[in-house]
């Protein structure tokens, strides 16, 4: 019989720990991309971000603290961030017609300018189709920031920073990369709008 509370145990501290070692090993890679992100909204730029399963999950999550907000009584401006793994029919005719690999691709293609940057998010780095996002961002020169783990792999080649979560278990990655994601969102909103944390 499984027990639950041994596992439960178990799981939190292997997460306090994947989160202290990132916090030990990441805070300047996380802080530069906080400014990165910050200084494209605040020039007019948008954030584009991908990834897939978990991780499209992940970049509608971001998309949505961004345009909607995260913090329930900072009524700042809505801020632009598209979620690059939300159109079905972009997806589908693209996956038919073009590849599965080129879905992302294709999109920061259609939508991204220099002035832009995109969110790379893949728990191995090896994701072929954000892989390549990637690459032709870089082509375009749109800036690109990875959210890894594991070593980060071929994406990290790619960006203009990386931000690489120091563990193996895709769940424990996971779990880091959206409280990054929320370390970025306080951080944009602190650094944009001032005027709500004055004191």
């Amino acid at each position: 019989m499984l027990d639950f509370e041994k596992k439960l145990y178990e799981s939190l501290k292997e997460t306090i720990q994947t989160k202290q070692k990132t916090a030990e090993l990441c805070s300047a890679e996380i802080e530069k991309s906080a400014q990165m992100l910050a200084d494209t909204l605040r020039n007019g730029g948008k954030i584009l971000i991908c990834g897939n399963g978990g991780s499209a999950a992940d970049s509608q999550h971001i998309a949505a603290e961004l345009v909607v907000r995260l913090r329930s009584h900072i009524n700042r401006p809505a801020l632009a961030a598209i979620a690059l793994t939300v159109d079905s029919s972009i997806l589908t005719a693209g996956g038919n017609d073009i590849g599965f690999d080129n879905i992302f691709a294709r999109q920061v293609e259609a939508l991204a300018r220099p002035g832009d940057i995109l969110i790379a998010i893949s728990t191995s780095g090896n994701s072929e189709n954000v892989l390549r996002a990637a690459q032709i961002a870089r082509k375009m020169g749109v800036r690109t920031i990875g959210l890894l783990g594991k070593d980060g792999g071929k994406i990290k080649n790619e960006c203009d920073l990386s931000v690489i979560v120091p563990s193996a278990n895709t769940a424990r990655i996971q779990e880091t990369h959206i409280f990054i994601a929320h370390l970025w969102c306080e951080a944009i909103e602190e650094l944009l709008f001032p005027e709500f944390f004055q004191t």
